[in-house]
């Protein structure tokens, strides 16, 4: 092991040792002042709310009246979300000058992050903290890596074969056509289905790092814009209240975004492949047809889509696991989606997969370190949900003006999950708006007389979820697939210095400029 390997090991360690000793300094006030502030909550104090993709919102009051959990939003303090901030440092540095110890042991790293915070946050809120990793695991984690999965299970058989070169015109027209697509089949189910041809008809090229970075900001984020089926966000949205086309508001941001990102993207390619001064290979003199193989996986991939349409569109109860209640079409969604991955699995030739480079490795690396940031981010989900009466309530009161929610919405999308921050600006704004009124009646409002605001924070969820690698689902698989397939990839913050902030940034200026 290298000199700047065992320097950042011994850098996490005492990071950790930090952490550790600033919990056992304030436990005993932490959960001193927890008992004391708690006797003055009632115990039908309803809970923060915690998203997932079904009626879970609503659900998630009626389980605290009857379970009793408390509201400890309000309770925790901003050095709890210290091990969220060493799970995105390991993310960040290890592969960085780490490489070949993090490819075998992120794992290892998640679940130590995973335990740091879990430990203290059990000691002092022992039932109401187990609920609260219970309840982001089964409601949230496990719905989550289900998708994902049968989504890269599927959209791995469908293999696009023929000669498709990446000149620069080519690459605008797949980029164009997975922002298109996104809306409908979702910013993952397009980024899953073109990033294999788009890094095949470029692997000639020398310079694919930015083609990818671009694909991210495109394909996998910007193009979920326009409906509920797009991105996780909208989706809360609708269960909500938020009419299905309503989301069409959001075309005006969307297409400047697309229009200044593409055309950013065009004279970069352009350059580059002038610059390269490439030439034809020869496997490639003699083109061949484009033909689709594979094309029955577009059958499991439309039962994808109407799985998680239907979740949010029926009402069938609910059912407590673990002191967690989830919609029983929830389940039922959930397993549609694992039959249809297995589907795809059983009548999809392995030699499809094999010339379509799948392997397992994107979701597994995945499936891992989204198990430690899940985890890791209760503490700062709950402190952002606590609204007004948490350690971050400097920020939420200052959040007024359309253009305050566009920005603070985003930056925290880009680093926490998206779905609740999203949620948590939603009802900042019918409380501060139309302050005691029932949702049933306040959304139809917000949706036509403040309904800038409506748009701000929507338009921010989902634009910036494109700043990192953890903003978006798909983010960090479409790194890894690139990476398993030779492209080199930025580290997270090499991502976020040379191609966030240099390109991404001023286009969202021009698009608060502009509408906000």
């Amino acid at each position: 092991m290298g000199r700047p390997q065992k320097y950042l090991i011994v850098l996490i360690a005492w990071f950790a040792v930090f952490f550790l000793g600033i919990a056992t300094q304030s436990l005993s006030v932490w959960a001193s002042d927890s008992r004391e502030v708690s006797t003055e909550h009632s115990t039908d104090t309803l809970p923060p709310e915690t998203p997932s993709t079904s009626h879970q919102a609503e659900q998630d009051h009626h389980e605290t009246a009857h379970d009793g959990h408390e509201n400890i939003g309000p309770l925790l303090p901003l050095w709890s979300c210290i091990p969220f901030a060493g799970m995105l440092l390991s993310i960040a540095l290890f592969p960085l000058v780490a490489p070949e110890f993090w490819h075998h042991h992120f794992g290892k790293v998640s679940a130590f992050w995973a335990v740091a915070m879990a430990g203290p946050f059990l000691f002092v809120y022992k039932g109401t903290a187990l609920y609260e990793i219970f309840h982001i695991i089964l409601a949230d984690y496990v719905p989550f890596i289900i998708l994902l999965w049968s989504l890269y299970t599927v959209s791995g058989g469908i293999l696009l074969k023929g000669s498709l070169r990446g000149t620069p015109v080519i690459n605008v027209i797949i980029l164009l056509l997975g922002t298109l697509l996104a809306s409908w089949m979702g910013t993952t189910g397009a980024a899953m289905l073109l990033i294999r041809p788009f890094l095949r008809a470029n692997n000639y090229r020398k310079n694919r790092t930015f083609m990818v970075v671009f694909f991210i900001f495109l394909v996998a984020n910007v193009g979920g814009s326009l409906t509920p089926l797009g991105d996780p966000p909208l989706f809360l949205g609708f269960l909500h209240g938020v009419s299905f086309f309503w989301t069409f508001h959001l075309l005006p941001h969307m297409f400047i975004v697309t229009v200044l990102l593409l055309g950013i993207y065009f004279l970069l390619d352009l350059y580059y492949y002038k610059k390269e001064a490439l030439r034809v290979p020869a496997d490639e003199a003699e083109k061949t047809p484009l033909t689709l193989v594979g094309i029955h996986n577009f059958l499991f991939l439309a039962g994808i889509i109407g799985s998680v349409l239907m979740s949010g569109m029926v009402d069938w109860g609910h059912v407590n696991l673990l002191g967690v209640h989830r919609g029983i079409q929830d389940w039922v969604r959930d397993g549609l989606l694992v039959l249809m991955g297995l589907l795809s699995m059983i009548t999809t030739a392995v030699e499809i997969r094999e010339e379509n480079d799948f392997t397992w490795f994107p979701i597994i690396e995945v499936a891992y370190l989204f198990v430690g940031i899940f985890i890791t981010m209760i503490p700062c989900l709950l402190i952002l949900k606590a609204g007004a009466s948490g350690q971050l309530a400097f920020l939420i009161n200052a959040v007024k003006e359309p253009v305050h929610y566009f920005w603070v919405t985003g930056a925290l999308s880009g680093f926490l999950d998206n779905a609740p921050t999203y949620l948590t600006f939603f009802n900042t704004v019918l409380g501060s708006h139309y302050p005691g009124m029932a949702e049933t009646q306040a959304v139809p409002l917000l949706m036509t007389k403040s309904a800038p605001h409506l748009i701000a924070i929507s338009a921010g969820a989902v634009f910036f979820g494109a700043c990192s690698y953890i903003g978006n689902a798909p983010n960090f698989m479409v790194r890894s697939i690139s990476e398993e397939a030779g492209t080199p990839m930025p580290s997270f913050f090499g991502y976020i210095l040379k191609y966030t902030i240099v390109f991404l940034i001023p286009v969202f200026v021009v698009v608060s400029w502009i509408f906000f």
